[in-house]
């Protein structure tokens, strides 16, 4: 990271911006090509769990290439200078995470994926209908690299 003075390195810090985070960015490329989509999301501190249709271009990406990028953002706020336009700027926290999406094919385990997403989105646990577990794709990223920043008011 070139400014260290932004740079996040407490554990417990990066996973507060991912659990705090409304989206994750999943970046992945296929046959050279890069591709991201904001995905809706669930983390338990050491995995993020992310679900997609029974198909699709995601699906296709993940299983030829399971290697992804993962983007976090919180506590986002533009800072306007109404003088300068060089003085614009934006405070937040950002965590960037890699890992290899695996996809999670057990009942139980997807019915724990699940919940983990709803988790992070509503605090609580749900059940699903067994249709709908059969009819949802869950990916696991355990994550490998976890890296953070934070950029603050008159902050270069």
């Amino acid at each position: 990271m070139r400014r260290r003075d932004k740079e996040i390195t407490d554990r417990e810090l990066l996973d507060a911006i991912i659990n705090q985070a409304e989206i994750c960015h999943l970046a992945c490329s296929w046959n050279n090509q890069p591709y991201v989509v904001p995905l809706s999301f669930g983390y338990d501190g050491q995995s993020v769990y992310l679900h997609t249709a029974p198909s699709g271009q995601k699906n296709e990406i993940l299983k030829s290439n399971p290697q992804v990028c993962l983007g976090f953002e919180s506590g986002v706020k533009l800072l306007a200078d109404p003088d300068q336009a060089c003085h614009w700027s934006f405070i937040f926290s950002s965590v960037i995470a890699t890992g290899n999406a695996e996809e999670i094919t057990l009942s139980t385990q997807k019915e724990a994926a699940l919940n983990q997403i709803m988790l992070h989105y509503s605090g609580r646990s749900w059940d699903f209908p067994k249709d709908r577990l059969s009819n949802t794709i869950l990916w696991q990223v355990e994550l490998i690299t976890v890296t953070g920043k934070k950029s603050q008011e008159n902050s270069d």
